[in-house]
């Protein structure tokens, strides 16, 4: 199978394009693999290993060259594909021209340059290398400016110089490594299309943010804003500076009634600052800390609950909203029963591809808490970290959006091709139960992951049934009506494909526990 790589030098691309432009050569038929990254020496060692570069390499390039690279059955096929990309890249979208419309508009090379164009500005979003991302964030700071860094690799060391910056002119930093926000019914990253209402949430985890404001949407309340912070917002290092300016903003705006805060494990010590701030803003909050301690004093007016369901539940309740207790919609207790029986002795084990970390991480601690061990690539517990994670044993859950996965490849929500084979390889396993996962609608995401999933599920049950065997599937379908996908479509074509589908991560992970760990 031919391998073939492009270079184009001094072509800075940002991380999303990249990843969608990966995706799009991934569409060509008779592609095996397909790679759109910058030269860093990371990445370069990254299409080594994966075999994406020929024996005489790329010659020199450097961390401002973009590498396109697959690895096709013909050279038509790694012709077309990299075709495709240059496509994209080179689209209307880039900034191209459209046959008959003109010339477009011409994009500004410089943050000031783009400020001066439209005055009205108060927002940036940045997307550049690590290295350079501070650069330009603190620039933005300076021009009195709110950011949403989607950059990651920035140093620790300058995330708190510029949050603490940010506090001191009074605007907001979302990142570094900040993926999801909902501003002014805005979505940004990877966001799902909301209703407005009264509940304000600030989430220093991507994918668990995105749960709450979809759950928040079900039950028939909505979001005034959804904050994110960026993962290490809530270290002891950082000490929540993003987060406690959230709150302090919510606190004073009157369309918030009601705030929810979502991170994995805070540090003790900052988990009581942001709880003590939130308490201070006389508004109801639930915090949901997944994995944290539940223990320590909570301030008056505070709630913490154990799951992601349970924070929008709690959110709609405090909020009025009288659909807080109202079931949501998901596979039946009889279905689920119906496939715990049909399991054949031998049949033991959970495995599950989540394309979310948060997501994954909830799971993986609803499990441990019925099951016993459950290994991962998430340190959860350090004992049960798999040493490949490309290989289960036992109970395993696997965060595919991990970087071990995406250096190299698009993030699973957006290219589930990785997701898809796991799904295939874990099916094959006589020891497999069942199958637990997520799917993640919104922007961003692949725009019908339904029509690419059907078909694996479909394979699924010919493959075991075949090996005369059952293997029960089940997901968490996160997303709302009015996302780009549809929700009610994409749940309707995975539970004609087979699937038992939740609309609550934490209804899915109990449903898997029903079936393996109540036989």
């Amino acid at each position: 199978m031919p391998v073939k790589a492009l270079v184009k030098r001094n072509s800075y691309y940002d991380s999303v394009t990249l990843l969608l432009v990966a995706s799009a050569m991934s569409e060509v038929p008779d592609i095996a693999t397909a790679s759109a990254v910058m030269a860093t020496a990371l990445n370069l060692e990254q299409l080594r290993t994966g075999g994406l570069l020929a024996a005489n390499g790329l010659g020199d390039v450097g961390p401002n060259d973009l590498v396109l690279a697959v690895h096709a059955g013909t050279e038509a096929a790694a012709d077309a594909a990299l075709a495709r990309a240059l496509a994209r890249l080179e689209g209307p979208e880039r900034g191209g021209s459209t046959p008959g419309a003109g010339a477009a508009p011409r994009r500004p090379h410089s943050l000031a340059a783009a400020v001066a164009a439209q005055p009205e500005t108060n927002l940036v979003v940045i997307s550049v290398p690590g290295p350079f991302a501070w650069i330009e964030a603190e620039e933005a700071i300076r021009a009195g400016l709110h950011v949403l860094l989607f950059s990651d690799n920035v140093p620790i060391a300058e995330e708190v110089r510029l949050k603490s910056l940010a506090r001191e002119r009074g605007v907001l930093l979302m990142g570094p490594d900040c993926g999801t926000a909902i501003l002014n019914g805005i979505g940004l990253g990877f966001a799902n299309v909301v209703r407005r209402g009264p509940i304000g949430a600030v989430g220093a985890s991507g994918t668990g943010l995105q749960q709450v404001t979809c759950l928040v949407d079900a039950l028939g309340s909505g979001i005034s804003q959804a904050i994110g912070t960026g993962g290490r917002d809530l270290r002891a290092e950082v000490g929540g500076l993003t987060m406690l300016t959230a709150i302090e903003a919510l606190g004073a705006d009157p369309e918030t009634r009601v705030l929810a805060l979502v991170s994995k494990p805070p540090a003790p010590e900052v988990q009581q600052r942001v709880l003590e701030a939130a308490s201070a803003t006389g508004k109801p909050t639930v915090a949901i800390f997944l994995g944290g301690d539940a223990s320590r004093d909570v301030p008056r007016g505070v709630r913490i609950a154990p799951t992601l369901e349970d924070a929008a539940r709690c959110a709609v309740e405090m909020a009025g909203g009288a659909d807080g207790a109202a079931p949501l919609p998901g596979a039946s207790d009889a279905a689920v029963a119906e496939a715990r029986d049909k399991l054949r002795p031998g049949q033991r084990f959970v495995r599950g591809p989540f394309s979310g970390g948060t997501l994954c991480e909830e799971a993986l601690l609803l499990l441990s808490a019925g099951l016993g061990d459950v290994y991962s690539n998430l340190p959860v517990h350090p004992a049960l970290v798999l040493p490949d994670p490309t290989r289960s044993r036992g109970h395993t859950l696997v965060d595919l959006g991990a970087d071990e996965f995406t250096v190299g490849r698009p993030h699973p929500m957006i290219d589930p091709t990785l997701r898809d084979e796991r799904l295939l390889e874990e099916a094959a396993d006589p020891e497999t139960a069942c199958l637990l996962f997520d799917v993640v609608l919104g922007y961003g995401a692949h725009p019908d992951p339904a029509s690419t999933l059907a078909p694996v599920l479909h394979e699924v049950r010919q493959r075991t049934a075949s090996a005369g065997r059952f293997v029960p599937v089940i997901l968490s379908l996160c997303g709302t009506d009015a996302d780009p996908q549809g929700l009610a479509r994409q749940a309707a074509a995975l539970a004609d494909a087979g699937a038992l589908v939740f609309r609550a991560n934490a209804a899915a992970a109990r449903a898997a526990l029903a079936i393996v760990g109540g036989r």
